[in-house]
């Protein structure tokens, strides 16, 4: 799903974890925010085919992202390169990035995906955890549109959080707030999506909350991309994965080391 949906409709700020800089708005501007984005939203994973997702993150080498192109020589992997990613994309991450959420989708039109998150110690990155997840359940492109129901391929930073509940010791700058919880009419399965998000830097400003709905390359282009709780389908263009997994990742992102974003189906990933 993407947050877009909820954001468009209404924007708030909550309270911020401890060493998180707070994000206050006046109950006025909350409400007057609030009539200005109401739009009409689209159920998260209407119509989508379930699949298995969830469980606690795991230290594995095994599953998507693991061919030459992704930086293995001669059978052996580069350690100096975020695996199953090519030249293209290996390019784009930020030299000062020390973490990498690496989002390996099944194929161009599959909603099914596997994220990991690795680090970077001196110049070489490691696998920390991996989780099934799901993407937008139309697949990737990489050149996204609103509605398009697919998620965009790239690189990206990730420098903001929030969600329904409190922050689990985010170090990520959070805004929890009760403007996050999706709509009553959204299907059941989605109740908890947003209970915790964070947003990918794709057509957003950084340093706001995830429902700021603000569109810097213009509304077509879509945006409101978050990585959030899953409901074992996909969504409308966000990534998901298991709750366990999101409190994880909440408390090891760190912006101090610049984590990123790399995702997109095998094939893309992989030039």
């Amino acid at each position: 799903m993407r947050g877009s949906e909820v954001g468009r409709e209404r924007r708030a700020a909550g309270t911020p974890p401890e060493r998180t800089p707070a994000r206050v708005v006046p109950a006025a501007a909350v409400t007057a925010t609030t009539v200005v984005l109401v739009v009409a939203l689209a159920a998260c994973g209407a119509g989508s085919q379930a699949g298995g997702a969830g469980g606690s993150g795991k230290r594995d080498g095994a599953g998507a992202g693991t061919g030459k192109a992704s930086g293995e020589t001669g059978g052996k992997r580069d350690p100096t390169r975020v695996p199953g990613v090519g030249d293209s994309l290996q390019r784009r991450i930020p030299q000062d990035a020390r973490q990498v959420v690496a989002v390996y989708g099944k194929g161009e039109d599959s909603a099914e995906a596997t994220v990991r998150l690795y680090v970077r110690e001196g110049r070489n990155w490691h696998m920390d955890r991996s989780w099934p997840a799901h993407n937008g359940r139309k697949g990737w492109t990489r050149a996204h549109r609103e509605g398009d129901k697919r998620s965009p391929v790239g690189v990206f930073t990730l420098t903001d959080a929030g969600g329904v509940l409190p922050a689990p010791d985010s170090k990520l700058p959070y805004t929890d707030s009760a403007a996050f919880t999706p709509p009553s009419y959204w299907p059941k399965k989605t109740r908890h999506d947003f209970d915790h998000v964070i947003a990918v830097d794709y057509n957003r400003v950084k340093g706001t909350s995830p429902l700021d709905p603000t569109r810097p390359q213009g509304q077509s282009k879509g945006g409101g991309i978050w990585l959030h709780v899953d409901h074992g389908s996909g969504t409308s263009g966000c990534v998901s994965l298991s709750k366990s997994g999101m409190k994880y990742l909440l408390r090891t992102l760190d912006p101090e080391r610049n984590p990123a974003v790399v995702m997109g189906d095998k094939a893309a990933l992989s030039r």
